[in-house]
Parts: structure tokens; C-alpha cells; sequence
């Protein structure tokens, strides 16, 4: 997803940058509020970010700036890994803290074995049905502004596949994991899914992303520290195009 607004850096006299700009994103934004701040702060034509963070989750987000937003079919390709938060006994309309609560029910018969057994059948390859709340289209319109006009439609599931799914751990009603996945994986769902099974609900609390592909978290600048930078500065964090691999990165 990206934005082109009408030359910015032309108008502003600025050279063109191009390369990556690798953010670590605070809850309560959205992918596209991180793209709009810097965008319009340094004057960059063209911003995009490969793969959307939901607004309560945190972590790495990949911005792509001039040319690279070519590469974005590449960069969304990659696996991702995930530490997040699981909340037992509460279903939302959304599957995460963000959402309605829809249904409260007694979780405490989950035991710490059962629940590393549900996450045992939740790895490999399997089919995910998109939530309502979430970017993937229904011709052409995205769900969640379906969702917004009180609307449910039929959705495909899509193969998906998670490679490692880890139990880190679990103090009812949380349990807290480590997730390693293909692109376009719903974590939020899984967590319903995981609710489901045992029958009491549960929703995503809390959501870090901490790898996509071949880049990390530990690359990654705190938003609120790159919006202190002149532009200069910030062109001295960005990855430039020669930099970046190509290939869809699996991570090992």
C-alpha cells in the first residue's frame, strides 16, 4: 500500500530518496498514520509500507520510499514472526482488545497441556478464514468497511502456514507465544480459533511483530525518535535499493 501525493520533494527542492525505512510502530496507529507522519514531515513523494500492523499492535514495519515501492509483491512475500498475547474467556466482534465484547464464558477448566496441545494442531499448512474487520477485499471493497456498515459476507479461506506456533507462557486467563508464519496470516484469528476449541472464547490482547523476512526488529527505529530527525538524518537510516534481496526470505 502505498501514497503519491503530487512531487512533494520536486516542489521543496529535494533530491529524491529511495530505500527502506525500517520502523518499530506504537499502538494506537495505524500502518497508514505511520506512512502519512513521515511522509508529509520529510516531503518524500512516494511511501508505502509492506504489510499492515493492526492500530493496537506493535513492532516492525517496513516503509518503502521512491522507488522502492516497487518492491512491495517481494517484501510482502517474506515469513513474519510474532510474540503476542492471548486473553481466555472473552470473545470481541473484532478477535482483538480493539473490538466489542460479544460473549464472557468460564475458561477455568484450560489447562497449560491442553492449550500446547491446540497449539500442536495449529502448525503446518491449513486453511484461515479472513475476519470481517480486516484489509482483504470482497470485490474490490475491503471487509472492514463492510464491517463498518454492520454487514457479514461470505469469505474464501486461504491456505496458509505456520511454522513454528510456542507456548511461552501461560498464567490463566493469558497465554503468551511466539509465532513464526506466511504472509497474510491472521494472528487475531488464530487466537478466536483457539477459543473456540476449547469453548470459552478468547481474543488477541497483545501483538509485537518482530521479523519480516530478512529484516528484524533490532533494525528498527521507535517512531516518535525518527520524527525528531532533520531529513538528512533520517536519509542516513534508510536501506538503500542495493542492499535489499529480492527473494522472498524464509526465516530459519
Amino acid at each position: 500500500m502505498s501514497h503519491t501525493p503530487t512531487h512533494a520533494s520536486n516542489y521543496f527542492g529535494l533530491a529524491q530518496a529511495d530505500g527502506l525505512l525500517l520502523v518499530d510502530k506504537p499502538a494506537r496507529l495505524t500502518s497508514h498514520d505511520v506512512v502519512d507522519r513521515i511522509r508529509r514531515q520529510f516531503h518524500f513523494d512516494k511511501v508505502g509500507h509492506a504489510g499492515t500492523l493492526d492500530p493496537q499492535a506493535t513492532g516492525l514495519l517496513i516503509l518503502m520510499i521512491g522507488r522502492a515501492t516497487k518492491l512491495a509483491n517481494a517484501l510482502l512475500a517474506g515469513d513474519k514472526t510474532y510474540e503476542g498475547t492471548l486473553r481466555l474467556g472473552i470473545t470481541t466482534d473484532t478477535q482483538d482488545a480493539d473490538g466489542r465484547t460479544i460473549s464472557e464464558a468460564d475458561y477455568s477448566h484450560v489447562t497449560r497441556e491442553q492449550m500446547e496441545a491446540e497449539i500442536r494442531k495449529m502448525t503446518g499448512d491449513f486453511m484461515q478464514m479472513p475476519p470481517m474487520v480486516s484489509a482483504a477485499k470482497k470485490n474490490g471493497v475491503p471487509l472492514y468497511k463492510l464491517a463498518r456498515q454492520g454487514k457479514t459476507v461470505e469469505r474464501a479461506a486461504k491456505l496458509v502456514h505456520v511454522y513454528e506456533f510456542i507456548l511461552l507462557d501461560f498464567t490463566p486467563p493469558r497465554a503468551t507465544f511466539f509465532l513464526r508464519c506466511s504472509k497474510g496470516f491472521y494472528v487475531r484469528t488464530l487466537c478466536n480459533d483457539l477459543g473456540a476449541a476449547f469453548g470459552c472464547g478468547a481474543h488477541l490482547e497483545q501483538l509485537r511483530r518482530t521479523q519480516i523476512g530478512e529484516f528484524n526488529l533490532a533494525q528498527a527505529a521507535r517512531l516518535e525518535d525518527l520524527l525528531r530527525l532533520d531529513r538528512n538524518q533520517l536519509l542516513e537510516k534508510l536501506i538503500p535499493l542495493t542492499r535489499v534481496n529480492l527473494q522472498p526470505a524464509r526465516i530459519s
